[in-house]
């Protein structure tokens, strides 16, 4: 019996701009939890969160009364974020899409990146994503990449020595190449070519960058 998809939608606080991206993430109708700022981002957005966690160190202003609100102390292991992520996945949610996560803070942008690899670690799927970028952290199988014909993809072992990858319709294909994380670079900047392609990971662990709207740099 197949398992049920629970989608929800985690809110955090980074800069943001444009924010139609957000709209193909509600077409699911997902749950949506709002990380300490990340209400802002729903506010912006003219979107109802479920649910609104946090030690709110990032947002001081007065909290809805109609929401359910979990506070958080301020000195605590995971990141708001994360809490987040952990609460979710104790209700049954299987299925996450992180926004309002990238480009603020270098620490929490790498945070959010660990907070991949867990969401991974407990069976479900996960991405980070803004308006020009989706990331995914992936250790075995295959992430498909459909109708993206154009778009940049940037493949890095994540949390170990290399990983051993194999691209298809890619510019560049590989097949059971090895990437490492102290001899070059290799996986920046592949291009997608077919409407159908894929990237697989064989051994070891690798963050999968899709960059859509961004120009090619050296």
């Amino acid at each position: 019996m197949a398992t049920e998809i629970k989608n929800c939608l985690i809110l955090g606080s980074a800069p943001f701009k444009d924010t139609q991206y957000l709209e193909e993430f509600l077409q699911e109708n997902p749950f949506v939890i709002c990380a300490d700022g990340g209400i802002r981002l729903a506010q912006a957005c003219g979107i109802q969160p479920d649910l609104i966690i946090g030690d709110f160190d990032s947002y001081r202003e007065d909290l809805p009364d109609n929401v359910e609100t979990i506070r958080l102390p301020e000195m605590k292991d995971d990141t708001d974020t994360m809490a987040a992520v952990k609460l979710a996945l104790s209700r049954g949610y299987n299925r996450f899409m992180m926004a309002g996560v990238l480009g603020g803070r270098p620490d929490h942008t790498f945070a959010n990146y660990c907070v991949l690899q867990y969401i991974h670690s407990q069976g479900a799927a996960g991405q980070l994503a803004d308006e020009n970028n989706r990331i995914f952290f992936l250790s075995g199988g295959a992430l498909r990449l459909r109708e993206l014909e154009g778009h940049t993809v940037s493949v890095f072992p994540f949390a170990c020595h290399s990983c051993v990858v194999t691209y298809e319709g890619l510019l560049y294909p590989l097949v059971k190449a090895k990437l490492y994380t102290d001899v070059s670079p290799m996986g920046v900047s592949n291009e997608i070519v077919e409407k159908e392609a894929s990237v697989s990971v064989t051994e070891g662990n690798a963050l999968i960058m899709v960059s859509m709207g961004c120009g090619k740099e050296q």
